[in-house]
């Protein structure tokens, strides 16, 4: 009998990449999936570190873990991603019974890890960016079990070498390295031949995008590279592939932000109206501790820029509350700019020091617990007025959605998104394939979602033989 694996991800969606991977390869490795930890033969929790509750929730699992390893024979836990590229032998020190640790780096590695366990007993593998070959840096290009047929993400670059004082992904992630131009093009080509409609293209930071490749290539000798943005060529050579009608991606930096994206967007009737433009502060004070390399004018005038060049554009950003030595003038310059932004949605957080990270030390600034969280719940007020007067003007719009399911809290109604990753929920009486493209009224709005009515079916997954038909 086949032995079975369930994978738990924590974090964004790189984490969540990375575990469509590792359930790809032990697909490969004839282990088969299951929905549940108490039908499970392996458990995978594939980590995130950005957060300081990402270890709480990790050993808290692995507390509970660690009976249910006991109660089965030849049962195996895995840990994999961020946390475990950062704590190294600290995983396994901490909790003896998990049976593989292996870092971001080795993704490819998984299956044969688990098997060498069986064998062996306990193994921690951690490689660090610079011995690693191609196939470790760009899990792309490994065996994958992906959730949904119609949508998939693709890596364009991994690593980051930005040194923002708050993140952990430098040091667990490494620098930044891209992915070859046609390789990235080639894989988004053959998704599409799978009947994949959109895809979303991911990296540390986006824009950055081949600065990398075009210095090795000067270096080595080649006369004719020259030091130009390739994101922007990326987006263009990607938007064009046959059969692809969406194109997202995440996340840019504010900084390396340039006008020949904003003009690959425009130019391009599959990438989609929606700008993730992180922020994190509207102090310039609080910027520069931060290392942002911007300042909160630079910043509202680059998101002009997108608005005037991309019709229709959608923002959200992400915000951090309560960085250490925040003072009240600097959080009401936040307040300031999220309202002058009028964000469509936002990631707000409260500030949480990761032992690695120049701020983890600022102790002496550490803002009160108390104080941050009243700062919180204020700037929650203001973004979701300006989400809900983003939302209420587009009630009485038809919109294109893709279907995405039954929704999670009303089975009775269908979930779609839009191409500004807007959220609309419409009645299932006309039951439509996930991966579906549907006409949608809206006709109400919340901060967090719209509401609306069926209008048409625009065109069903070509992707049959991996999409269910949703029960009307």
């Amino acid at each position: 009998m086949a032995r079975s694996y369930v994978v738990r991800t924590f974090g964004c969606q790189m984490n969540e990449h990375d575990s469509e991977r590792i359930a790809g390869l032990l697909e490969a490795d004839g282990l088969v999936p299951v929905d549940d930890e108490a039908a499970a033969d392996v458990v995978v929790l594939n980590t995130c570190c950005i957060r300081e509750n990402a270890d709480n929730k990790l050993y808290g699992s692995l507390g509970w873990l660690k009976q249910w390893k006991e109660a089965g024979a030849d049962r195996q836990i895995v840990v994999s991603g961020c946390l475990a590229q950062k704590d190294r032998d600290l995983v396994a020190h901490k909790a003896p019974w998990v049976d593989v640790v292996l870092g971001t780096h080795n993704v490819h590695r998984a299956a044969e890890l688990v098997q060498h366990a069986r064998t062996h007993g306990q193994v921690t593998e951690i490689f660090d960016a610079a011995v690693i070959d191609d196939h470790a840096l760009f899990p792309s290009a490994l065996p994958a079990k992906r959730d949904t047929a119609y949508n998939a993400w693709v890596t364009i670059q991994i690593g980051c070498d930005n040194h923002c004082a708050f993140c952990i992904v430098p040091a667990v992630r490494g620098t930044e390295l891209s992915r070859p131009f046609d390789e990235v093009v080639a894989e988004v080509h053959a998704l599409a031949a799978d009947g994949v409609t959109e895809v979303t293209l991911l990296g540390q930071n986006v824009n950055s995008y081949g600065r990398d490749l075009q210095l090795a290539a000067r270096q080595g000798g080649d006369a004719q590279a020259r030091l130009r943005p390739l994101f922007a060529d990326l987006l263009g050579a990607v938007s064009a592939v046959p059969g692809i009608r969406r194109v997202r991606f995440t996340s840019p930096h504010p900084k390396d932000m340039r006008p020949e994206t904003f003009a690959a967007m425009a130019a391009s009737s599959s990438v989609c109206e929606h700008l993730h433009y992180p922020l994190q502060s509207g102090s310039d004070r609080v910027l520069a501790a931060m290392h942002r390399g911007y300042t909160a004018q630079r910043y509202l005038a680059r998101l002009g820029e997108a608005r005037a060049a991309v019709d229709d554009l959608a923002v959200s950003t992400d915000i951090i509350v309560g960085f250490p030595g925040e003072t009240d003038d600097d959080f009401a310059r936040t307040l300031e700019v999220a309202a002058a932004a009028e964000y469509d949605y936002a990631y707000t957080f409260i500030f949480s020091p990761r032992e690695g990270t120049e701020a983890a030390a600022m102790t002496d600034r550490f803002i009160e617990p108390a104080v941050a969280a009243e700062r919180f719940q204020r700037l929650r007020v203001v973004v979701e007025r300006s989400a809900l007067a983003k939302h209420l003007a587009r009630v009485g719009r038809v919109e294109e959605v893709v279907v995405e399911g039954p929704s999670k809290k009303d089975p009775s109604v269908q979930s779609g998104r839009t191409r500004q990753n807007k959220l609309v929920h419409f009645p299932a009486e006309h039951p439509l394939r996930v991966g579906s493209y549907a006409l949608v009224e809206v006709t109400s709005a919340a901060p967090h979602h719209l509401m609306g009515r069926f209008v048409e079916l625009v065109a069903e997954p070509t992707h049959r033989r991996r999409i269910p038909v949703l029960a009307g």
